[in-house]
């Protein structure tokens, strides 16, 4: 099992692409605990050095899809900016979503469609209009029909038949492989800032951890 998560800092400052890269690597972090594998598919720079605009980033394993709900949605880092001391602001907003990736392209072979020879009406002369010569191709897998009669033989609207559902589908794959990099693009756009359904902090700097040698009190 495998999800795509899609995470962007939309139009916001250098502080959110810098946010988003903390959030990966707590995301990182978060998959490992939970014996899943994460994998950068696609990865856009930001303008400062180990900064990303967006990340494109599959998960796998048992569990993936639950997990990438429970980071899905607005997510917040809240640190002060490390760009603008001045600023007050502390909540850096990122957007995370699924997403798919590859669509499936439809394999065409003749033993999926099914040749019909018909009968059309219509100018074409006596010979077409009692012969059947017309074809009906019908693809079973997508369900497309294509019905060709420009010709008086058989054999050559069969032929004709069979390239026009063969451009048919490769142009349906098209559409739809526009379709799913179009909703890719609408995703950076989506980024709401505020109410955010999670929010991650820096972790506290660790203590000392240096023992420490007791002092001994003289007597008096």
């Amino acid at each position: 099992m495998s999800v795509h998560l899609l995470l962007s800092a939309g139009r916001g400052p250098q502080e959110c692409a810098w946010a988003l890269a903390r959030l990966l690597h707590r995301l990182e972090a978060d998959a490992t605990q939970q014996d899943l594998e994460t994998h950068r598919a696609d990865t856009v720079p930001g303008d400062r050095p180990g900064t990303y605009r967006s990340v494109l980033i599959r998960i796998t394993g048992a569990g993936a899809e639950a997990f990438a709900a429970s980071w899905t949605g607005t997510l917040c880092w809240h640190a002060p900016s490390p760009y603008r001391a001045g600023t007050g602001r502390k909540n850096w907003y990122v957007i995370a979503q699924p997403c798919q990736v590859d669509t499936p392209r439809t394999t065409f072979t003749e033993a999926d469609v099914d040749i019909v020879a018909c009968r059309t009406g219509g100018p074409g002369g006596q010979h077409r209009n009692k012969a059947s010569t017309a074809v009906r191709a019908t693809h079973r897998p997508t369900g497309i029909v294509i019905v060709v009669d420009t010709e008086r033989q058989f054999s050559l609207n069969r032929r004709i038949a069979l390239r026009l559902l063969r451009e048919r589908i490769e142009h349906g794959d098209e559409v739809a492989e526009r379709a799913v990099t179009a909703a890719r693009r609408r995703i950076h756009d989506e980024l709401v800032r505020g109410n955010p359904t999670r929010v991650e902090r820096p972790e506290a700097p660790e203590q000392d951890q240096t023992p420490q040698v007791p002092t001994r009190r003289r007597r008096r």
